[in-house]
């Protein structure tokens, strides 16, 4: 069967400028499969194969060989437990001794199994203090086993930590930190001891699972493999889940099968939001959103408040019993700019449209916000609002 994957065309748009904006925008426009209209990214980069997914470990140990920047022993018992248990499984005894070792520090270590990772295979691993230890820098992970989910060992980890951060201070008590001196990394610190079992020969299906559930593009991605396989192998279950049943000709071929749906191109389809950050002033708008016809004026109200103290001395012939005072004068004046306009905008429009009405007030992104907010409270704004 011919492959059915479209070409990108990039066409030009013209936007008009308001005021200081210069927007820009660029349309990929390419011929679809099926139903699907348009196709501009990959079946891979919206969606994931059910199955075929990490698993986060986390482990136990201690950081040794630290340069007096380790535990403090009094203040963190589980280092000093840790510390003796690890000793005596050396064959070295310690209970009932008084240990005093500022060189020895609890830590978390983390790391995500890939899928499909066969023993011997080396991840890398993350290190992270538990105690008040000040510095890891220098410092050597002891054999420490990592557990998943279901509590068996899926890898050991040791070796050097590798820390970014550091911590320097003077004798007069001044401090400089950069990063985060207590975290580090090992690259390749630990060795895979447990498979996960999952057989992709065996799978008479596979579920493709979007990241961003929505109906039409999960129909989309039915009709593109589908239109791909060359008959009705794949159906959309919910907007999030698209079941494909494996053809006779990819039997034992999963890997195959699963390249050629991933390359698959679709249009995605989303709900109309507007998302803002009022704390940063950000603005981010999806190409959907509409409005309906609604008159738009943003006021400029600025109050000036000057306050100008004054000397009052008395006169040559006050008595002995005055004295010279301030007195306190006040000033307040009230401007309103005089470039306020009142703008119209039509039902429909489109994003370009709207943020060239919306420029065209000469207006900050903090303006927009409460523009947008008042235009959603109107009812006429057709797309999900949504604060960060």
């Amino acid at each position: 069967m011919d492959d059915d994957r479209t070409h990108l065309r990039p066409c030009r748009l013209r936007p008009r400028l308001a005021g200081a904006a210069l927007i820009g925008a660029l349309a990929v426009v390419a011929a679809g499969i099926g139903a699907a209209a348009a196709a501009s990214v990959r079946i891979k980069d919206v969606s994931d194969f059910e199955g075929i997914r990490d698993n986060m470990l986390v482990g136990y140990g201690l950081v040794v060989g630290l340069d007096g920047t380790g535990d403090t022993l009094n203040n963190s018992p589980f280092t000093r437990q840790s510390l003796e248990a690890m000793l005596e499984r050396l064959g070295v005894n310690t209970r009932g001794g008084n240990v005093k070792t500022d060189n020895v520090a609890a830590v978390m270590v983390t790391a995500t199994l890939p899928p499909f990772a066969r023993q011997g295979t080396r991840i890398d691993v993350t290190v992270n203090s538990l105690g008040d230890a000040e510095n890891l820098k220098g410092g050597t992970l002891m054999v420490t086993p990592l557990l998943g989910a279901d509590g068996e060992v899926y890898a050991v980890a040791q070796g050097q930590v590798s820390v970014s951060g550091f911590a320097a201070q003077g004798a007069a008590g001044t401090s400089v930190t950069q990063g985060v001196p207590t975290s580090g990394r090992i690259s390749n610190g630990a060795i895979v001891e447990r498979e996960v079992g999952f057989e992709l020969a065996d799978l008479d299906r596979v579920t493709v699972a979007l990241r961003n559930p929505d109906l039409t593009t999960a129909g989309r991605i039915a009709i593109a493999i589908n239109a791909k396989l060359g008959r009705a192998h794949a159906r959309a279950l919910d907007p999030g889940t698209v079941m494909v049943s494996v053809p006779e000709s990819y039997r034992h071929r999963m890997v195959e099968l699963m390249t050629d749906i991933e390359q698959l191109r679709i249009e995605p389809d989303q709900v109309a939001r507007v998302v803002v950050d009022e704390v940063s002033g950000t603005i981010v708008m999806g190409e959907n959103v509409r409005i309906s016809t609604v008159a738009i004026a943003q006021g400029n109200l600025t109050i000036r408040i000057t306050e100008t103290p004054q000397v009052s001395q008395p006169g040559a012939f006050a008595p002995d019993s005055t004295s010279t005072v301030v007195v306190e004068r006040t000033e307040i004046e009230i401007e309103e700019g005089e470039d306020n306009k009142l703008a119209v905008l039509p039902e429909g429009v489109s994003l370009q449209e709207l943020v060239d009405g919306l420029n065209a007030l000469g207006v900050g992104p903090r303006d927009i916000i409460s523009i947008l907010q008042a235009i959603k409270a109107a009812g006429a704004l057709q797309a999900d609002l949504e604060l960060m």
